[in-house]
Order: C-alpha cells, then structure tokens, then sequence
C-alpha cells in the first residue's frame, strides 16, 4: 500500500499516523487545505505540520493554496453545507489527483479523527472519489484516539486551532451561532455535555472485578485477559463499560466478555462500545464470534452477530465450579455466533 493521507494540521495527524504506523502503514501527509483562513491561521498550521512532521520523520508534501477568494465563491450561497458541498470535497478531490499523478494507490485523510465532522459524509466521499481514480480510500474511525492524539499534540507542544478551519467557523466562536454551549479547550470548541469516548486499557487487572460482574470466574478470566485487547467506554473520566477481544487469527477476533456498570445498565451503553469496536476492527478483521448463553441470544443478533456458529455442550457446568445463573436460567452450553464485520 502507498497511502497519501491528506492532512488537516499536526493535532489531527497525532493519532491517526501513530495508529497507521501501528498497523504497518507508512503514510505521506498531503497539506492541501484552501478553506482555511485568514492567512496567519494558514500559515501558522502549516508550518506546524512541517515541523511536526519533519521531527516524527514522515515524508510531506505541501500543495500551497491559499484560496480565501474560491472559497466564498463557492460557499456563500450555502453555508450550513459548506463543509460536505465544498471544505471535504475540494480536499479529498485535489488529494485523489494528486495520488493518480504521482503512484500513490490509497487516499485518506486525517479529518476522520474528529468527532465534529460529518464523518459518514466524508467516508462516503473519500471512497466515492477514490473511486474516481481508481484509487483505494483507506478509512478508520479515528475518533477513537481523537482525545488521546489531542493530548499528546498539546505535550508536543504545538499549535492547538481555536476553530474549525474557515473563516465562517472563525465567526461562530465570537457569535455563538451554535445553540449547543460550547467550552473552549485549547483546541476546538467543545460542547459542555460530557462526550463519550473509547479507550483502550493497558492496566488490565485493574478491571478484574467489574469483568468478574459478567464471568464470574478469576481463572477463566486469566486464561484470555493477557492475549486480549480492553477497552473502555468513558465519559469524560468516569468508566461505564469494558469489553475485552481476543484476536483467534489474522482474520477473526472473539469478544470474551463485554459489561456495563451496574448504575448505567440497559440504556445501549454496551451497544455504543460494540458498535464503536467492530467499526474500527473492521479495517483489519473479517469476523467477530461471541459465545453466549441462550438468554442474550437476542442482544447479539441485533447487534448483527447473527450466524449460528457452535453449541458448546455443558461448556458451564465443566469449567465453573459452582452454578452460573442468567436471571432465572441455569446457564449449561455455550453458544457461538459471528459477526461479518465486512458486511454493510
């Protein structure tokens, strides 16, 4: 893969190259930015990329267009779609002809990573034009690292945007046109509601107690915990589920066990932290199994696990010593279901 990853700022770039890397791709950043004005912030995260990436080693390429002028042309006339009807497009189109041009095979683009973009819009426009050209569109769902990349830009020391890009976004932070309340942060704008978010847990054991809520069993727990991936659904600081998954193949991975603070349960909480795991795996994975007792059965099949796998006869009353209960049924076979996480 010669991936061209059109590149908003340094902020934005943190995570997604970190996790590019992470996975074995070496992008080139593409600064192709003309809706971002007056020209001071332009200039000012431009040259913070370059620095930026000259210090981390990436390959850069810098296509200069200021173009304050083009911009208004092409916006005044509709400035609540400003951002899908020209601000994504213009980049994602000149990004796409550029990586036609010079042999690149896969676009994407760091705007991906912000929870305050129209982030379907995008996908469906990066891969749209991709396309195009004949080009793959490399997508992630980045927002999962936003806050940890936003953290790790303002340890580095660089230049952190008060706005969006353009100078319509500039107007909104001194009018408040946005009836949600905003909180500045040093970066963006950011809504006083407290946002949700998906980390991954290095401190593993930490957690045993709540996943013992959801497996009640120490020893089964250590059997899978330390080849596993944790992650955390947050609200701001506060925990309020954990999911761990245990990668089986190159292709398959095996949720083992997912759980919800008893204070914030059945109100989709595992809901939003499955959705958010399988959207991200799968860029890598092609399937996700599950074992399950017959009472969860419905949970998981609307949750798109909906392939009968295998019964694991009397898989409960082998590895547990005492009598695992579901609300009123005596949990015996393990049943196992997958999940196409290719499948639209």
């Amino acid at each position: 893969m010669k991936l061209l990853l059109h590149t908003c700022c340094a902020p934005c770039s943190v995570y997604c190259i970190d996790e590019l890397r992470s996975e074995n791709i070496e992008p080139t950043v593409y600064w192709f930015n003309p809706n971002i004005h007056p020209y001071m912030e332009y200039k000012a995260r431009r040259d913070c990329l370059k620095e930026y990436t000259k210090s981390i080693n990436v390959e850069a390429i810098f296509e200069e267009e200021y173009g304050l002028d083009e911009f208004c042309k092409n916006v005044v006339c509709d400035l609540k779609n400003r951002c899908q009807n020209y601000c994504y497009r213009v980049r994602l189109e000149q990004t796409a002809k550029y990586a036609k041009e010079h042999g690149y095979d896969t676009i994407s683009t760091t705007l991906l990573v912000s929870p305050y973009q129209k982030h379907e819009i995008l996908k469906e426009q990066g891969e749209e034009i991709a396309q195009k050209y004949g080009l793959n569109f490399l997508y992630r769902d980045f927002r999962v690292g936003f806050r940890e990349g936003q953290a790790k830009a303002r340890e580095l020391g660089l230049y952190m945007q008060k706005y969006c890009g353009c100078i319509f976004s500039e107007e909104m932070r001194y009018y408040n046109r946005n009836p949600i309340q905003t909180t500045n942060t040093n970066g963006y704008e950011i809504p006083k509601e407290p946002r949700m978010q998906v980390k991954k847990i290095e401190n593993k054991e930490d957690y045993i107690d709540l996943l013992l809520e959801a497996d009640p069993s120490k020893d089964m727990i250590h059997k899978y915990l330390n080849d596993s991936d944790v992650y955390a659904l947050k609200k701001e600081d506060e925990l309020i589920s954990i999911a761990v998954i245990l990668h089986i193949d190159r292709k398959t991975l095996e949720l083992k066990n997912i759980v919800t603070k008893e204070n914030y349960r059945n109100k989709g909480y595992a809901k939003t932290l499955l959705k958010s795991l399988c959207g991200n795996y799968k860029q890598k994975y092609d399937r996700m199994l599950v074992g399950t007792t017959e009472n969860n059965i419905p949970f998981y099949v609307k949750q798109g696990f909906d392939k009968y796998e295998k019964t694991i006869k009397n898989f409960f009353i082998d590895n547990y010593k005492e009598e695992i209960k579901d609300g009123e049924l005596t949990c015996t076979d393990l049943i196992y279901y997958s999940k196409d996480l290719k499948k639209k």
